[in-house]
């Protein structure tokens, strides 16, 4: 009896297996030359910042901004977007947090988490833009 208790045990066990590994996704890891081409892009976009160049932002940023046709052009997301959500405190955030990787949708995409915010950078034929700012959920 006890021998078939430890078969039943075993295969219970066996045909659990499958289902937490499924439960346990692997974390994205971005390849060598993405994270290069990533950290010359962000480099540059702290730099902007640093200045506080809107312009200069609003350059490495896809247009029009989170498919809004309010925001265009360059010059209505410096007067819409940049004014409202670069503020001090979350240029300094963007200037001192990690970003993370993930890859969602054949997108690569990196998040910058500042309070309420997350920052959103992707992946585009033309490089690296900024392209979304969602609510830190």
């Amino acid at each position: 009896m006890r021998f078939l208790l430890r078969i039943m045990l075993a295969a219970a066990l066996v045909n659990l297996a499958p289902a937490v590994a499924q439960a346990a996704p692997k974390k994205a890891v971005a390849s060598p030359a993405l994270q290069t081409e990533f950290d010359g892009f962000i480099e540059k976009f702290r730099a902007a910042l640093k200045t506080n160049d809107s312009a200069a932002v609003a350059g490495m940023t896809r247009l029009p901004f989170m498919n809004d046709s309010a925001i265009r052009d360059a010059a209505q997301f410096r007067a819409k977007t940049y004014t409202t959500f670069f503020t001090a405190k979350n240029r300094a955030c963007i200037q001192r947090s990690k970003a993370v990787y993930d890859r969602e949708e054949n997108n690569d995409t990196y998040f910058i988490f500042c309070g309420e915010d997350i920052f959103v950078f992707t992946k585009t034929p033309a490089g690296f833009l900024f392209t979304d700012i969602s609510v830190n959920d």
